[in-house]
């Protein structure tokens, strides 16, 4: 029997499995696809407290990104450029492969192909049943599935419910000049939501996101395709990638643990409801569960402090500009009218705190307030990677990446 079974092989799931076995559990770790670098759908925009925080990923990061433009449809454009690196694009496959070497090294056992079917409950364990007949025996399931879980579903957990759709093409860059993030308020092309174009010098990415009932996501993508050719910003060549997917926005799941396992990453709604990103609520909640489920294997009611409650108390301002944002944009005139008050001195300020704020997925380390009946204690989050080897136990720290 598997002390942790970890259902999808992202970097949520990814990084539960490895840290988890470092820690010194039995782990096992299954994806319906063949391989980690197959079927990437995350654009993987890092931000500044990821890559500050979690240095080994830099050689897995594209040139750092200061400067950003918001564009409004009639052309009216807001820039900032901050005096810190903002955000690096991640090269997600080898990020992806090195996780899962490491993982493999640290005792994880890989099975690739193998899609989940279904689960059942058994007293002191569950049994996980695949698509091809197997089934195996595990005391905890780890829900990485993406945002449309059928484990949560299955554990009996929350699950999403709010979602907006991306799609991207990505292109090797011919720009000579700075990094740039550009992004396009528009609900023509992105209702909703977004358009967005980044380019670090070696990829460009030019996606678009919205609400999925209210556009048709590849003829927006192709429409602003056409738009960037049109206006100079993007060459006529073939896309090298195309990505898209599913991105909750409701904020994190209130239950996303009991006694059974518990969910990560998207399955977990740990996205930001207002810009979508999820990268550091993935590498930070994906931590701290491989260090409750540890302690859980020790003795059995750790599970009790991974609580959404205490997470989603910090995302409320943001889940209430999201529902502002979802209002205004989906008029041309209000559009046009805070792209015309963003010129102003306090509106900068607002826009430079959304982009560039510091302020992403809390930490976890703050005692917990009561939520659905339960009070837990404290948690004790990760230390920063790299500042102290291979500890196993409640503090499990996130190894170097490097080969």
């Amino acid at each position: 029997m598997y002390d942790i079974t970890v259902v999808g092989a992202g970097l949520a799931g990814l990084q539960v499995a490895r840290l988890a076995a470092r820690g010194g559990a039995a782990v096992l770790l299954v994806d319906a696809r063949r391989s980690v670098t197959e079927c990437v759908r995350t654009t993987g925009i890092f931000v500044r407290r990821t890559f500050d925080d979690y240095p080994s990923l830099l050689p897995f990061l594209g040139s750092p990104i200061r400067s950003i433009g918001i564009h409004s449809p009639a052309g009216r454009s807001i820039g900032l450029v901050s005096d810190r690196d903002e955000f690096r694009v991640g090269r997600m496959k080898p990020l992806y492969e090195a996780i899962l070497q490491q993982a493999i090294a640290a005792g994880v056992e890989w099975r690739p192909n193998t899609t989940y079917a279904s689960l059942r409950a058994s007293r002191g364990h569950s049994e996980v049943v695949f698509r091809d007949g197997s089934e195996v025996k595990t005391r905890f399931v780890v829900a990485a599935d993406g945002s449309r879980s059928r484990v949560a579903r299955d554990l009996g957990l929350d699950q999403n419910s709010e979602w907006i759709t991306g799609v991207e093409s990505v292109f090797p860059s011919e720009s000579r000049g700075v990094p740039r993030f550009d992004c396009w308020i528009d609900r023509r092309v992105a209702p909703g939501y977004l358009a967005w174009m980044v380019d670090d010098g070696e990829d460009m990415h030019v996606g678009v996101g919205g609400d999925r009932a209210r556009f048709d996501p590849s003829a927006a993508l192709e429409a602003f395709e056409r738009r960037m050719r049109k206006e100079g910003r993007l060459a006529a060549r073939s896309p090298i990638e195309r990505r898209g997917g599913l991105i909750p926005v409701n904020g994190v799941l209130r239950r996303i643990a009991n006694a059974r396992g518990l969910l990560v990453g998207d399955a977990a709604g740990a996205v930001s409801p207002l810009t979508a990103g999820g990268l550091d609520a993935c590498m930070r909640l994906s931590s701290h569960a491989a260090s409750v489920l540890l302690d859980a294997l020790r003795d059995g009611v750790a599970l009790d402090r991974y609580d959404g409650c205490a997470f989603r108390s910090r995302f409320a301002s943001r889940l209430a500009m999201r529902q502002l944002f979802n209002l205004a944009t989906q008029s041309r005139a209000l559009i046009e009218i805070g792209f015309a008050v963003g010129g102003t001195a306090v509106a900068r300020r607002l826009v430079r705190h959304v982009f560039f704020g510091r302020g992403s997925f809390p930490d976890p380390a703050q005692p917990r307030r009561k939520c659905h009946g339960v009070r837990s204690g404290k948690t004790t989050f990760l230390p920063i990677p790299g500042d102290k080897p291979d500890t196993v136990g409640r503090k499990v720290v996130f190894p170097d990446l490097t080969p």
